[in-house]
């Protein structure tokens, strides 16, 4: 039943397919009910699937050239019976007109499905949901007069059921129709097999059944070498420019064909194949070899969650036309029907218009856990300027006030507006409205802060490739507990570090001591309209360097001190997000929504608003007021390992271990970029503070630059020899400094390297990259520690760089 249903979602387009919410108008209330829970069922299983639409396997969405290439050849493929179904579905694209004849459109529907579908049909129409029988269809490529008929004669290979009585047939006679078994031609006895399967796997895990059970095939398990050495000879011997890309389907095809031999049970064939195989894959590709080298039997696979992410995410192939042309008209004359399933099933092609790419254009982009990205998923407008400031009046301190010339008028008034104060006279036309996501008011302390700023950016160093900042560095020794986090506040005056005791450290990085606020008693006895009330309400007796916050049951892996530098934000393996009261030094509340370890958490430039990411694979947005998420942002397979916000507070990134960056929109909860290139896990993301460009460092090594408004790799960075954990622009956006577990803090010239950029139409259209081979020219230096790896780095207000990161003996 459960295959069944998947065949009908196919064949019906993905779409929604009834809109149960018309079904109230029915007499009949008790068929409905059984109408309504097959329907859901069928919904509920094609959607745990993530099945997109078919005709999306062989071209890009939106590309109508395409699509109508892919409507016209499938039915001459010549491939065998298995396929022939196939075939149809993927000719007859959803949405497409029925301008084929009835003859034809029968013959894309085997008779058994049909008639239940004209059954159907039937159903809704006399319960007068007119509406809904158009759009099921339009979707099935129905035409228009099959609803006339009296009966469908069949054309199946099993000859089942002659004829159905669809004008008298009652409801009873539909739902026994649509809950029965039905059998469809030689298939019978393979479908039979997968249903009884799903329905013994028992009720508390039905999504991985069904995900699995697509594995079943009827293939000859000896043939799976013959078909991809036939497939890999073919591949060797084409023009060097298609060989780049045709190569790209050997790890997809690699990894599906391996696991339906597993699946069914062929487990020394299963072996042979990996090993004879395996070393032909890419090299980025080693860790998840690795764990699919562990997936020996068909037990293996079911509690799998790299398994299951890669089965039910469609791996992105981005391929020209004419290799996939070259590459399709190879599978038809050989009728190598088993890759050719895999290709339609399992794989998505972004088929261009153009020359082919080249290897390392190719290779640039590739590496993730579900190939690149679909060129669609980074066309959404992404308003990446930033927000208008306040316009708050600059006092004179002493110096201006004695500074008078002659004429009375102080001398230094001009040079104390900084650059941001007069850039956020003009808004940005690429910036957000400022009420597009509601932020919190200036409180006065705020404006206080604001000034303070400014005045500091009057004292910035301006940095250059011949001017390049000093680097404080802050070691800590002795760190028997493992330091596992570090942040500064946005002053520089306090750091803090995450450990792997369950504690979170506090110190003072000034002459100035920490204190905590008098008991509610002395606070009575304060003055409270004196100048000096903050310092008063402050204990003295309480003054100490450093302060320790226990609270969490696990490492702490994520710190964020809050812009105000009140209050301090912590993740743990624990689960939970505490917020700290860096008056009080104490644990103010507990954020659950996570299930699993916490990696990292980030305050919102303006306060208010925090984000995590943890094992669960989401990334959950906050307010500090409110105990549950406002946003949960779903879409990586693999934790979620960093997070940032964007400048303006409108966007959040997150790295992931499936080798992607996303940039969620916070106001909507959806994905509006999804980066790929990265060869391992993401641990680095950092803004420029203009807000356009994005740089990430990963396991690899390597710092890659991204084009947010165009949504491009414009930039690699190359020299880090081990995994890259903090990166951070320059105050003024000139410079990048990286650090590394390689002992060494290295700066970039970033103004270079988005200088040199021109994206044109072609390039932002077809996502082609072609990425100079410049590090050594943008690298400025490299600082090496004596034996520390460097996991946070913080450019002050006047661009002095500190560093830190815990000795390693």
């Amino acid at each position: 039943m459960l295959s069944k249903c998947v065949n009908h979602y196919k064949r019906f387009g993905g779409a929604g397919l009834l809109d149960v919410s018309n079904y109230a108008h029915s007499k009949n209330q008790s068929d409905v009910l059984v109408l309504h829970r097959w329907c859901f069922r069928l919904f509920h299983i094609a959607h745990a699937q993530f099945i997109p639409k078919m005709a999306a396997v062989q071209g890009g969405i939106g590309d109508a050239d395409i699509k109508t290439d892919i409507k016209t050849e499938p039915s001459a493929d010549g491939f065998g019976n298995n396929n022939a179904n196939e075939g149809r579905v993927l000719s007859a694209s959803p949405g497409s007109s029925a301008s084929t004849g009835s003859n034809k459109q029968s013959a894309a529907v085997p008779s058994e499905d049909q008639q239940t579908l004209l059954a159907v049909l039937q159903f809704l129409k006399k319960n007068k949901l007119t509406e809904s029988v158009e759009i099921l269809r339009r979707e099935a490529g129905l035409p228009e007069n099959s609803l006339n008929l009296k009966s469908t004669e069949s054309s199946g290979a099993g000859g089942a059921a002659g004829s159905v009585d669809l004008e008298g047939g009652d409801a009873s006679s539909l739902l026994s129709r649509v809950t029965g078994s039905s059998s469809v031609g030689a298939q019978a006895p393979t479908k039979g097999t997968v249903n009884s399967e799903c329905s013994a796997a028992g009720e508390d895990q039905p999504d991985v059944s069904v995900v699995l059970s697509a594995y079943s095939q009827q293939g000859d398990p000896a043939l799976y070498e013959v078909y991809y050495s036939d497939l890999k000879k073919f591949i060797e011997t084409v023009l060097d420019c298609h060989r780049a890309e045709l190569s790209q389907v050997f790890y997809p095809l690699f990894v599906h064909m391996y696991l339906e031999l597993v699946y069914n049970n062929h487990e020394n064939e299963a072996k042979a194949f990996f090993e004879k195989f395996s070393g032909d894959q890419e090299c980025y590709y080693e860790d998840d070899l690795r764990i699919l080298s562990g997936l020996t039997k068909k037990e293996h696979m079911r509690g799998n969650e790299t398994l299951l992410d890669f089965r039910t995410s469609k791996f992105v192939l981005r391929i020209s036309r004419d290799s996939y042309q070259l590459l399709k008209r190879h599978l038809q004359e050989r009728q190598n029907n088993q890759i050719w399933n895999i290709i339609q099933e399992h794989l998505y092609i972004d088929i261009f218009d153009g020359m082919p790419r080249s290897k390392s254009q190719i290779d640039a982009m590739s590496g993730s856990l579900a190939g690149e990205a679909k060129r669609e998923a980074n066309k959404t407008k992404v308003y990446y300027g930033l927000l208008k400031e306040p316009e708050i009046e600059l006092p004179l301190d002493d110096e201006d006030e004695e500074a008078e010339n002659e004429e009375g008028k102080p001398k230094k008034k001009k040079p104390k507006k900084d650059s941001m104060g007069s850039k956020s006279k003009k808004q940005d036309p690429n910036a957000p409205s400022q009420n597009r996501i509601p932020l919190p008011e200036l409180k006065d302390s705020d404006k206080l802060d604001k000034i303070m700023y400014m005045k500091e950016a009057t004292k910035r160093i301006r940095l250059g490739p011949d001017n390049l900042p000093s680097i404080c560095f802050y070691t800590f020794l002795n760190v028997y507990q493992g330091l596992t986090a570090v942040d500064f506040t946005d002053d520089s005056s306090l750091i803090a570090g995450g450990f792997a005791d369950s504690t979170v450290r506090v110190w003072s990085v000034t002459p100035k001591k920490l204190r905590k606020v008098k008991s509610a008693a002395d606070l009575n006895l304060i003055d409270k309209e004196s100048d000096d009330v903050l310092e008063r309400i402050m204990d003295e007796k309480t003054a100490s360097e450093s302060k320790i916050l226990y609270g969490h049951s696990g490492p702490v892996y994520g710190i964020s001190f809050s812009p105000d530098r009140n209050y301090l934000l912590s993740s743990s393996e624990d689960g939970t997000v505490r917020l700290w009261s860096l008056l009080t030094f104490s644990c103010l509340v507990a954020y659950k929504g996570h299930n699993y370890p916490v990696w990292d958490t980030q305050f919102s430039p303006y306060g208010y608003y925090f984000v995590s990411g943890g094992h669960d694979r989401v990334a959950r947005l906050w307010a500090t007021d409110h105990y549950q998420p406002l946003r949960i942002f779903s879409g990586h397979l693999a934790d979620v390992t960093c997070t940032r916000f964007h400048p303006n507070s409108n966007y959040v990134a997150t790295g992931s271990s499936d080798r992607t960056i996303r940039l969620w929109d916070v106001l909507t909860g959806n994905c509006a970029r999804i980066f790929t290139g990265h060869k391992g896990p993401i641990h680095a993301l950092a803004f420029s503070p203009n807000g356009k460009f994005l740089a990430s460092g990963a396991t690899d090594g390597r710092v890659l630059l991204w084009d947010i408004g165009h949504g491009l790799m414009v930039g690699e960075l190359k020299g880090h020899t081990d995994t890259i954990y903090s990166l951070r622009f320059s105050r003024d956006g000139e410079i990048l400094a990286s650090g590394s577990m390689d002992n060494t803090v290295r700066l970039w010239d970033a103004m270079k390297a988005f200088d040199d950029l021109e994206t044109d139409d072609f390039t932002a259209a077809t996502g082609h990259i072609h990425l100079q081979d410049n590090s050594q020219e943008l690298l400025l230096g490299t600082y090496t520690t004596k034996s520390t790896p460097v996991i946070h780095l913080h450019f002050t207000r006047r661009n002095l760089l500190l560093a830190a990161g815990a000795f390693n003996p």
